[in-house]
């Protein structure tokens, strides 16, 4: 991260020094002053003179060296920290008045949060690596400074540091330092659980990068929904946050949703029904100027006293073109139909959320692969999408199963998966948003929340991708490597086992070749209807250059 200071005015306000002033001519007499008018005008003749033949002269000489531009040259940048904010347990909204600051009541009395991290290092050298408070207090030193890092041509024998299942109760920065001037490569996540009270379910959400720029979809301000937009600041520098709001019927103009001030190593938490009432469907862009921020969002669901379920809403891709989400679970069409038909279960069903930012309609095609390839939705899968608004499509009516979800469109624009579980009225359900997500490359680190059923699921869009994934073990060992070959247009699952030659597996590394392929983690509770997804985070970036002229 780089600060940078901005320039500062004079106390004036002017460019005029400090403490001038301007006199009056004296009095003299009238000959004196006829006589100093007229030496005075032959001095400015004289002057004038001068300045032509100089002004003559100079376009007749050529321009001094230091006017040139010089070529712009590739500058090596330095690799950076990799950071990750994990954002702290789900709390129960208690009381807040519109536009403030929210109150939290206690936890239920099931309630546990936790976070799982790795960092990945290679020939016995592990870059130095901890799981710090905001504050900067170290929870878990991972592992300490390496030194001098491995020569150049040595194996490449790839290691891991660990954190399993850590308990924590408030926001937590993973942070590995770069070796051989390589960004480190580090992920982490954080599961919330609770089996009782209102927010009962299963929620987790990866440590992600802060940002100056991220969006947010799938937050609901209706009767019943509670949404709470969490900023962290985990830099050194102030951050000032402002807010763009969009809804079914465009964007919306909130007063308080400008200029908030996120104090460095702190979180402030802004209740969005406080901003944009009763919205069914609202996405929230988020940009900052000085520190970046993580920023995600508690939302949870209360249909009368029965419980709907508890996600943390996290940053998905950047607008574009295309946008795909992966690990999305849909339960039978028959159940859905029959629930979502009820009053108050409208949104108990899975469905595409789509938010088209700029001035132009996007019209978008929507296609769905699963284990056996496509699968058309009853409406078509062809749909308008507003500017500046936010649509939604239902995905109901293909057979249940784990999917791949394709956006495509002529303009850009962001999008997020609802997954829903639960197919009783009256009885807890719970919901998940899956965040679009990044093409696989190579080397990504992919953390596993401990507890329940784990899956792989891996998508591949157009022809065929292979997968290679190595389990990351809680020794600190990366295992030997499998692979599996996706057919294109068709998404695979893969169930990850609670352990691997004895030791609990944490974590993957997984490398992808051949057509773009997109993953995600699916986190389930055996016997409930918890649910969760976590899409795969980009690889770790090397080493940049960035082009600098310089000219006067």
């Amino acid at each position: 991260m780089h600060e940078r200071t901005l320039p500062t005015q004079s106390p004036d306000g002017t460019g005029s020094p400090a403490g001038t002033t301007t006199r009056g001519s004296s009095a003299l007499p009238a000959g004196k002053r006829r006589a100093g008018t007229l030496a005075g005008l032959a001095g400015a003749a004289v002057l004038l003179a001068g300045a032509g033949a100089v002004v003559a002269a100079g376009a007749l000489l050529p321009a001094p060296e230091s006017s040139r531009t010089l070529p712009a040259a590739a500058v090596a940048v330095p690799a950076g920290e990799s950071l990750g904010v994990c954002p702290g347990p789900a709390r129960l909204l208690e009381g807040t008045e519109a536009g403030t600051d929210p109150q939290f009541s206690p936890e239920s009395d099931t309630a546990a949060s936790s976070v799982t991290a790795a960092v990945l290092g290679a020939s016995g050298i592990l870059p130095a690596s901890r799981l710090s408070q905001l504050d900067g207090t170290t929870a878990v030193e991972i592992a300490k400074d390496p030194g001098q890092p491995p020569a150049e041509g040595a194996r490449q024998e790839l290691l891991a540091g660990v954190v399993a299942n850590r308990p924590v109760d408030q926001a937590t920065v993973l942070s590995a330092d770069a070796v051989a001037n390589q960004q480190a490569t580090a992920g982490g996540a954080m599961k919330y659980t609770a089996t009782d009270g209102d927010l009962q379910g299963t929620a987790a959400a990866n440590c992600l990068q802060p940002s100056n720029d991220q969006w947010l979809t799938g937050a609901s301000t209706t009767v019943g929904r509670t949404s709470v937009l969490v900023l962290t600041n985990a830099s050194t520098t102030p951050a000032t946050v402002s807010l763009e709001l969009f809804g079914i019927g465009g964007q919306i103009q909130a007063p308080g949703s400008r200029g908030l001030l996120v104090a460095p190593g702190t979180t402030r938490s802004v209740v969005l029904g406080g901003l944009a009432p009763g919205e069914a469907r609202l996405s929230v862009h988020v940009r900052s100027a000085g520190g970046p921020v993580a920023a995600t969002i508690q939302q949870s669901v209360l249909r009368g006293l029965t419980p709907g379920g508890v996600d943390f809403i996290a940053a998905g891709a950047a607008p574009a073109v295309r946008q795909v989400m992966t690990g999305v679970d849909i339960q039978d069409p028959a159940g859905v139909s029959a629930l979502t038909g009820r009053n108050g279960y409208q949104d108990a069903g899975p469905a595409l959320q789509i938010t088209v930012p700029g001035p132009s309609d996007a019209v978008v095609e929507v296609k769905l692969y699963g284990r056996d390839g496509e699968k058309t939705l009853p409406s078509g899968g062809v749909v308008t999408a507003k500017a500046g608004s936010v649509t939604e499509v239902s995905l109901a009516g293909v057979p249940a199963g784990h999917y791949t979800v394709s956006a495509a469109s002529d303009v850009s624009f962001v999008a997020s998966t609802r997954v829903t579980r639960g197919l009783e009225e009256g009885r807890p359900s719970d919901v998940a948003w899956a965040a679009s997500g990044f093409r696989l490359g190579s080397q990504h680190v992919v953390p596993v929340p401990q507890g329940g059923l784990r899956q792989l699921v891996l998508g591949a869009l157009d022809t065929r991708a292979t997968i290679t994934y190595s389990a990351i073990t809680a020794d600190g060992k990366v295992r030997a490597p499998s692979t599996a070959d996706i057919a294109g247009g068709t998404t695979a699952s893969i169930a990850v086992p609670d352990k691997a030659d004895d030791a609990d597996v944490v974590g993957y590394v997984v490398s992808a070749a051949g057509d773009a392929a997109y993953g995600a983690v699916l986190v389930q509770q055996d016997g409930r209807n918890d649910v969760s997804a976590l899409a795969f985070q980009p690889a770790a970036a090397g080493q940049e250059t960035v082009p600098v002229s310089i000219n006067y």
